[in-house]
């Protein structure tokens, strides 16, 4: 078959033509249907992504109050130090920032899915980690945010708001701020 250029005034037979001459344009156009109703092949290898919450649960995990004693978290009590995990509530078995070390950490990188962020709350005033734990969660492929409980708690729900996979180790704080 010849293929010759023309000009032509409608656009569909000028289209027709281009598909005929170019052998692999009407092998593509063969194999997959002209509708958009199925994805191409470079749609079906895009990121994976993952829900927060799955939907038996009643919405993503909020901290409404905290005081010397606990936290309150999407309605739940909790009494003492709490790690919040993306599906779950636990209570973290650490008495004081003293306690945090890569045993008590292990909890949050040992989670499927891997969390994104891990916010420490480190009770009433803010307290600098050992700079190794730092460098221990970042090898596992976590950032390490340090605040007061009060600001870890604020930032926690701005992260959880913003639908990123995030954790939570609070300590409550000695006085309320």
């Amino acid at each position: 078959m010849h293929c010759y250029k023309f000009k032509m005034a409608a656009p569909m037979v000028a289209r027709s033509l281009r598909l005929l001459c170019n052998r692999q344009a009407v092998f593509r156009n063969l194999s997959r249907p002209m509708s958009k109703l199925q994805p191409t092949d470079d749609e079906l290898y895009v990121r994976t992504t993952i829900s927060l919450l799955s939907k038996e649960s009643e919405g993503l995990p909020f901290i409404s109050n905290y005081s010397v004693h606990g936290f309150t978290v999407s309605g739940d009590r909790v009494v003492g130090p709490l790690a919040i995990l993306p599906r779950s509530l636990v209570q973290w078995n650490v008495g004081s920032v003293a306690d945090i070390n890569e045993e008590s950490l292990s909890l949050f990188h040992l989670l499927e899915p891997k969390i994104e962020i891990l916010v420490l709350g480190c009770g009433a005033v803010n307290h600098r980690l050992d700079p190794g734990l730092h460098k221990f969660m970042r090898q596992k492929g976590i950032a390490l945010e340090v605040q007061d409980t009060p600001h870890a708690c604020s930032t926690f729900n701005y992260l959880v708001s913003e639908n990123r996979i995030v954790a939570a180790g609070l300590i409550p704080p000695e006085k309320v701020l």
